[in-house]
């Protein structure tokens, strides 16, 4: 099951914080909330936040200086800025300083939970696209992203060894094509010598292990009776006569 987005909200107005708390909750987001400003910040440098909602007026380090140091961190954090501040120069300079959205109090709940659910679409499509960009793969229920070297089945992460990973996002990146043994071989371990056929096979039992819902009866990774291996393109697929 995908986890829950994380929000941190640094408010020092308890009621606002709690009112929009409980709204973010009933939309299934995870909601920390902190009414200081020094606090907010360590919070937020912590990291693992998939979005910050920001008040200018705050006790401790302001809400301008908090949003500077976002955007000094390595990891993009999204910021919306709320504040009583409602002046033009106070919007310009909170998304100058790199906020990505600005609403002035008093503001409407259901306005910033739909601001924070369209925010968080958007970075969800950006970021999707360079995964697909850096040639991201998706077939037959299996994920591969080459960056970070991660593979899921399903929507649910899988283990692999280093091994194992080239020779899925080998097959990946022919959906349909048969290999025999040499040719993952030499594809794959970098050398087609007779005689090591049998790493072959124990990887592509051992990715059965993990890719299929009965590797006894795979679905995905298909054995081509005296041809060799491919990957079904469409997980419905079953064995190869």
């Amino acid at each position: 099951m995908e986890q829950p987005k994380r929000i941190l909200i640094v408010e020092d107005d308890v009621h606002i914080a709690d009112v929009l708390s409980l709204h973010l909750r009933d939309e299934r987001y995870e909601v920390v909330h902190s009414a200081d400003g020094a606090e907010g910040l360590r919070l937020l440098e912590q990291g693992g936040w998939d979005a910050l909602i920001l008040d200018l007026m705050l006790p401790g380090v302001d809400g301008l200086e908090i949003c500077r140091r976002a955007r000094a961190m390595t990891r993009y954090t999204p910021i919306i800025i709320t504040s009583a501040r409602s002046s033009e120069v106070h919007r310009i300079l909170g998304l100058e300083l790199g906020a990505d959205d600005y609403l002035a109090k008093p503001f409407s709940v259901l306005e910033l939970v739909a601001r924070v659910k369209a925010l968080l679409r958007r970075v969800d499509a950006v970021a999707k696209d360079r995964r697909l960009d850096a040639g991201r793969l998706d077939v037959a229920g299996i994920s591969i992203d080459p960056i970070a070297r991660e593979a899921s089945v399903d929507g649910q992460r899988i283990e692999l060894t280093p091994r194992e990973f080239d020779l899925l996002y080998h097959f990946t990146q022919h959906p349909g094509k048969v290999f025999s043994r040499m040719d993952l071989l030499n594809a794959v371990w970098g050398y087609s010598h007779e005689g090591y056929e049998h790493t072959v096979n124990t990887h592509i039992n051992r990715l059965r292990a993990k890719v299929e819902a009965d590797a006894s009866e795979p679905r995905r990774i298909l054995t081509v009776w005296g041809h060799g291996y491919k990957l079904a393109a469409d997980a419905a697929a079953g064995e190869t006569p």
